[in-house]
């Protein structure tokens, strides 16, 4: 039996051998790194010069682009490391350092979204006391609320992996997850599990039943309301809405490959799927709502 203290690092074995390939994948996954650092930068600037935009959706905004910057730079730089890197290695403390950082990025996220769903569902359905409903005071106590329930919650999760003692260290993914590791204990792990599980569930269902409860009540007012009430609607909930899907698909994709068995699909593809919700909603969203919201792109022009 391996005591965890003895586990210095961690191999991660999903890299491929890929010989002088590996400098074109580097450029290509340095390329989108750039690019979203780039884009996500240019709105929350944008977003905060600008005191036209210091309206609370704005401000969620800047919250979720500022959540996608971390997110991103908890996963790049290892990654471009790792690709041009002979032998695929993470120290301990770096590795838990990564799950910290791509776990509260992705609990971050779901809550950002359910923030700007309710958000909406005040400007739209209780038009005339928004802004006494969301007002700046309200607005910066659920953002931090969000960042700050989101860190406790990792925080207590490595806390319950770290002391575990492990049988071996390979990690069968392209960067640190603590699904793996906790995987690869030889002590008992059912707290971890029973935590794991019921802080999923209960984050999962609770931005769930908000964001489908605020859609509800904005469908009915939509249908039921003006023409200028219907184009609102559309011109701001269709950007969250597809914000929202692009991180649900990537989130499942990851969570189901993580848990089934996929030796019978290629590598490539595996590779792929648990980088989605990492890489496409920081590259996407900057994009969908610099397009759509009509205030951002006049500005960003």
């Amino acid at each position: 039996m391996m005591n965890s203290s003895q586990v210095s690092y961690f191999t991660l074995t999903a890299y491929l051998d890929s010989g002088a390939l590996k400098y074109l994948y580097f450029t290509v996954v340095a390329f989108l790194y750039i690019v979203i650092v780039t884009v996500n930068v240019l709105l929350i600037v944008v977003i905060c010069v600008n005191r036209s935009l210091h309206e609370p959706m704005y401000m969620f905004l800047c919250s979720l682009f500022v959540n996608e910057l971390y997110g991103s730079t908890g996963l790049f730089p290892l990654l471009l490391l790792q690709i041009l890197s002979d032998i695929h290695t993470v120290s301990a403390p770096l590795c838990f350092l990564q799950i910290f950082c791509l776990y509260s990025y992705a609990n971050l996220q779901l809550s950002n979204l359910a923030i700007m769903s309710y958000d909406r569902y005040l400007a739209i359905c209780f038009p005339l006391q928004y802004h006494t409903r969301m007002s700046p005071c309200k607005v910066s106590m659920f953002i931090v609320l969000t960042w700050f329930s989101s860190f406790l919650v990792i925080t207590v999760l490595i806390s319950l992996s770290a002391p575990l003692q492990l049988c071996g260290n390979i990690i069968n993914k392209v960067y640190c997850d603590n699904y793996s590791i906790v995987k690869l204990a030889c002590s008992d792990t059912t707290v971890n599990n029973i935590y794991g599980i019921l802080g999923a569930i209960f984050i999962t269902i609770s931005s769930v039943t908000l964001i489908l409860y605020t859609y509800m009540r904005i469908l009915k007012v939509c249908f039921s309301g003006s023409k200028q009430t219907r184009q609102k609607a559309v011109s701001t909930c269709t950007p969250h809405l597809a914000s929202l899907l692009n991180f649900s698909c990537g989130s499942f994709f990851e969570s189901a490959q993580s848990r089934s068995n996929m030796k019978h699909v290629p590598n490539m593809v595996r590779i792929f799927l648990s980088l989605y919700w990492l890489i496409c909603p920081p590259l996407c969203n900057p994009l969908l709502y610099g397009l759509s919201l009509t205030k951002i792109r006049i500005i960003y022009k």
